[in-house]
């Protein structure tokens, strides 16, 4: 059983005050398919480049074990580009580029031996096209789909239309309180789950994640790093770990739903110690149950009569 990828693909340029990169590869659909790698394959990627998108990069994605058949190649169009300035709080950021080029008409189409994937993950997108995906696919057993506050805001029809359609949603704390217009994330969570999706992770970027599931909320921790070089794409490579993990093992219970945020955690923990997507190219799986391992020390501990 195949899990299938959807999303964007980019060229990203990022300053931080630490150092600078141009021409970075990124993208959702990059994020969560390297990420996920790590733990199932084939990925079955679908996205959209123009003809200027770097070889080097084709790759780099077929090197993990990437099936790129639903990759788009515009002839004479330009990849997406994104450039950002990052500040010492790396919590904000200023957009200093957009340029949607091929991204812009993107009709994702999934080629016929994607159509039976069982277990996708539709990476921030709009959620009209997140749906147009869906219609195409036979009978997915587990739809993971991410959102932002734009489509929120902009598009909050369709996403409402969507999120009934999937298993689980992902959302940041600002984002959980937009959708549910209500400022506990506790109560917000549950409104958003009476909306349609069964399971909700919230992210805290820092301060963690947290799952709801059945009737449990499971608190995960952020990892302590001493040092995050760029934050781009640690959503994604979170989604990536967590969707990737659930595939290997086919394993929904909610005991195992815990695993998969600590190991999605741990992905984004890889994510940002590097710029781009250099902190998720050359990973061992033994590393990253290290790292799952570190993570459960964290919150680990013994009681004491």
């Amino acid at each position: 059983m195949s899990l299938l990828v959807v999303g964007s693909v980019g060229l990203d340029t990022v300053y931080t005050p630490f150092d600078k990169m141009e021409d970075a590869l990124g993208g959702s659909a990059t994020y969560i398919s390297l990420a996920s790698s790590y733990f199932t394959g084939p990925i079955h990627f679908v996205g959209v480049v123009g003809e200027d998108f770097p070889n080097v990069y084709i790759k780099l994605l077929e090197n993990h074990n990437i099936d790129l058949e639903g990759l788009q190649v515009i002839k004479g169009g330009k990849t997406f580009r994104w450039a950002a300035k990052y500040h010492y709080d790396l919590n904000v950021r200023d957009t200093l580029l957009t340029e949607l080029n091929v991204f812009q008409s993107f009709n994702p189409v999934i080629p016929k031996k994607f159509q039976k994937a069982q277990f996708v993950c539709l990476g921030n997108i709009d959620p009209t096209l997140q749906l147009r995906v869906l219609a195409q696919l036979e009978n997915p057993r587990f739809v993971v789909c991410d959102t932002m506050n734009y489509w929120i805001e902009g598009k909050k029809k369709e996403l409402l239309e969507l999120i009934k359609k999937v298993n689980v949603l992902i959302i940041n704390d600002s984002e959980a309180r937009l959708l549910a217009q209500e400022p506990n994330l506790i109560k917000s969570a549950k409104m958003i789950r009476e909306l349609g999706p069964e399971i909700l992770i919230i992210k805290k970027g820092e301060h963690g994640a947290l799952l709801f599931v059945e009737d449990q909320i499971f608190s995960a921790p952020a990892y302590p790093l001493e040092m995050i070089f760029d934050p781009t794409g640690a959503g994604d490579s979170f989604a990536g770990g967590f969707t990737g993990y659930l595939h290997r093992t086919q394993d929904l219970g909610p005991d195992n739903m815990k695993c998969a945020v600590i190991y999605g955690s741990a992905m984004a923990s890889f994510c940002v110690e590097k710029f781009s997507i250099k902190g998720l190219e050359d990973l061992e799986y033994l590393r990253v149950q290290d790292r799952f391992r570190e993570f459960r020390k964290l919150s680990r501990f013994d009681e004491k009569e």
